[in-house]
């Protein structure tokens, strides 16, 4: 990219922001504003897809609502994105996981989990 534009919006990048990858099961901590009132609101669910770089780098984030998909875009550097937090590493075999949209029930959610038993999964 641009020096110019690295330079510009530097200040703007997060930097406590934990390394996680699409297939990862992630609890977003995003602020909510009611009135004059802000709270916490947190959407879990698994990243499907992460697009975009710098500033403009945003995460689709997909759960199972009541038994309908319900899926979020997040801005990954948002002043409104409070945290987030890793609940369960996965290893995906693609980069998008856009495949989750056509299954119903717990096979909506299953992706291969990794295993901390020092074997590869």
């Amino acid at each position: 990219m641009n020096p110019i534009i690295n330079e510009v919006s530097a200040p703007h990048l997060k930097q406590d922001i934990p390394s996680f990858k699409v297939g990862d099961g992630v609890r977003v901590h995003t602020k909510v504003r009611e009135g004059d009132k802000e709270r916490i609101q947190i959407f879990a669910g698994i990243v499907i897809a992460r697009k975009g770089g710098g500033v403009n780098e945003a995460f689709t984030v997909r759960r199972i609502s009541y038994g309908e998909g319900v899926e979020r875009v997040f801005p990954l550097h948002s002043p409104n994105v409070d945290k987030i937090e890793v609940e369960r590493e996965s290893v995906p075999m693609r980069a998008r996981l856009y495949y989750l949209r056509g299954r119903k029930g717990k096979a909506a959610m299953a992706i291969k989990a990794k295993r901390y038993d020092g074997a590869k999964a």
